[in-house]
């Protein structure tokens, strides 16, 4: 019974092991097969996001230049259709846009951008729509070491005193907007006066103008400085008055325009001619008192000739219920284009320091003709418009008709940046 009973337990022992190994090698099986799972997941994962070009697009959706933000998304979301055929792909990679709002203010432009790099991990950045917003974000770029496209914010600090080697501008900048500003009035022994808003974009604009200008001959006799939130002019516009300019040139943006103050003060019959870059639609429809006045444009849909625009006016048409593309929405086209172009020169490496030398110099084709990359700053040098403001039947605003084109030669700003 003993050697019975020793056996029985060798028996269940050896049992009790073989059940307990089958149980062991059962559960590495599967350990192995959920970490291969995981791994395979994971690789995916990575190949996915190495396949994804991913954009952020900063811009004024809501406040004061809410316009301008809404034009430049909706420009973006064109170029980049149009620049891949309609794919939404580059060299392989998809496309993918995040667009964030800055609400016109510096301290959120930094806080959505610091978000699109750190959380959306995007590979380029554009905008803003404000000057402010752009160059308080300008520093990210450079620490993250991306390529951010600037538009449409004109400050000329931006590829000046702010400039760094990550930024490339689409956008005209301030001197851009002053040598086509000044080439409409300014000559030997005409006095001008100047309004603008107290900020970057008021400041280099004036500045920018005033060099043109004494260039060409004329004086400035009044720089005048304004709230840029302000609704009341009055004050500002007397002491224009009082200093008795042969023309007032302004330089604006924003909802909150002077122009009504300008006709209530009656300052043409009082023998000072308004001259400013015709702005959006929005602002046009309540410029009636500037008919007739000789000024300069960004863009105004008729004025480009080139199958590029075009096909933006076509699309845009039939796209957004009869509405035509306005001020900054081929602004927001180009810098699409841009992204795309160099990315194709770089066959889809999205590597800021790689992609910089493939794109200085780089000329790409948009809606306002041919544009290039100086070297030197990064400025797209572009085409803008001597224009007059015309009344046309069947247009409810003034309509900007074209003098002459100013080429990208005419309209090269000075090189600002000293780094």
């Amino acid at each position: 019974m003993t050697k019975k009973f020793g056996l029985l337990l060798v028996f269940l022992f050896v049992l009790i092991f073989s059940a307990a190994c089958s149980d062991e090698s059962g559960t590495s099986e599967e350990v192995e097969k959920e970490t291969s799972t995981s791994t395979g997941e994971a690789t995916k994962s990575e190949t996915e996001e190495k396949e994804t070009i991913k954009i952020g697009v900063l811009a004024s959706l809501t406040g004061a230049l809410e316009s301008y933000g809404k034009q430049t998304q909706r420009g973006f979301e064109l170029g980049l259709e149009y620049a891949t055929d309609g794919t939404m792909e580059v060299a392989g990679k998809k496309v993918e846009v995040v667009f964030e709002d800055t609400e016109t203010k510096p301290e959120v432009a930094v806080q959505k951008a610091t978000k699109l790099l750190e959380e959306d991990k995007v590979d380029f950045l554009v905008g803003s729509s404000s000057s402010g917003d752009t160059l308080a974000v300008l520093p990210l770029a450079e620490e993250y070491e991306k390529i951010m496209i600037v538009e449409p914010a004109v400050a000329d600090s931006i590829t000046g005193s702010e400039f760094n080697p990550y930024i490339f501008r689409t956008a005209r900048n301030s001197s851009q907007d002053a040598v086509a500003g000044a080439a409409a009035i300014a000559k030997p022994g005409v006095k001008i006066a100047t309004f603008a808003p107290d900020y970057s974009f008021g400041w280099d604009g004036v500045a920018a103008f005033k060099a043109a200008a004494e260039k060409l001959g004329a004086e400035v006799v009044l720089e005048e400085f304004a709230d840029p939130a302000a609704t009341d002019f009055t004050s500002n516009l007397q002491k224009v008055i009082q200093a008795k300019p042969d023309y007032l040139f302004v330089v604006w943006a924003g909802a909150n325009s002077p122009w009504n103050q300008i006709a209530d003060l009656k300052m043409q019959e009082k023998g000072i001619k308004i001259s400013t870059g015709a702005p959006d639609i929005a602002a046009l429809s309540i410029m009636e008192p500037l008919v007739g006045m000789e000024g300069f444009t960004v863009y105004y849909h008729t004025l480009p000739n080139n199958k590029v625009n075009d096909w933006l006016v076509e699309e845009h048409k039939t796209r957004f219920n009869g509405e035509v593309p306005d001020l900054f929405t081929p602004g927001g086209m180009a810098s699409a284009i841009a992204i795309v172009e160099a990315l194709k020169k770089s066959e889809g490496d999205a590597d800021g320091p790689k992609l910089i030398p493939l794109m200085e110099g780089m000329s790409f084709e948009t809606a306002k003709g041919t544009m290039t990359f100086r070297p030197e700053d990064h400025q797209a040098l572009q085409s803008l418009y001597s224009i007059k403001l015309e009344k046309q039947e069947g247009v409810p605003y003034p309509v900007p008709v074209l003098i002459r084109e100013l080429s990208p030669d005419e309209t090269e700003p000075p090189i600002l940046n000293k780094k």
